[in-house]
């Protein structure tokens, strides 16, 4: 008799994260949940709340000094690290199989880049959309292609 394939559907965005699996049932249900700590921080919160001046020789005029980076673009690559950490571990632990990921592409490319080999070599698909808010009953018809059905042996009953 085939054995259920185990399988992970890490559904993210840059501050929040759901990991669900295929139940009994064939429904897809969320085990676990993260946000980021910085998922409802302002910008002044998460660095420095003014930027740096300079001034241009031969000239007495300050400048603000805009920043080069937006800090929660920082923290949403960094909390894309932060689920690839959680994929790593559930990995070595052998707690999936197979693993699809579903996020926006930036989301989904700091998760990628962060896997290690063993946990990449795992990821059976990708999707890159925002379905972080989308309830579980609707998930099915997103990710079905990569989900095979729950299959349940049919009781044996005398003719």
């Amino acid at each position: 008799m085939p054995t259920q394939t185990r399988i992970l559907i890490a559904v993210a965005d840059g501050e929040h994260v759901r990991f669900l699996r295929a139940a009994g049932d064939n429904a897809l249900h969320t085990v676990m949940s993260l946000d980021s700590d910085a998922a409802h921080q302002r910008s002044s919160d998460l660095r420095s709340d003014r930027p740096g001046a300079s001034m241009h020789s031969g000239s007495t005029a300050h400048h603000a000094v805009a920043p080069k980076h937006d800090p929660h673009q920082q923290e949403k690559m960094l909390f894309g690290h932060e689920v690839a950490r959680q994929l790593n571990a559930a990995s070595g632990r052998g707690d999936f199989d197979e693993v699809v990921i579903v996020a926006p592409a930036h989301t989904l490319e700091a998760i990628s880049g962060a896997l290690d080999t063993t946990t990449a070599a795992k990821v059976v698909g990708t999707l890159r959309k925002d379905l972080l808010k989308t309830p579980d009953h609707e998930m099915w018809s997103h990710v079905k292609e990569w989900v095979r059905p729950v299959h349940r042996p049919v009781p044996y009953s005398p003719a």
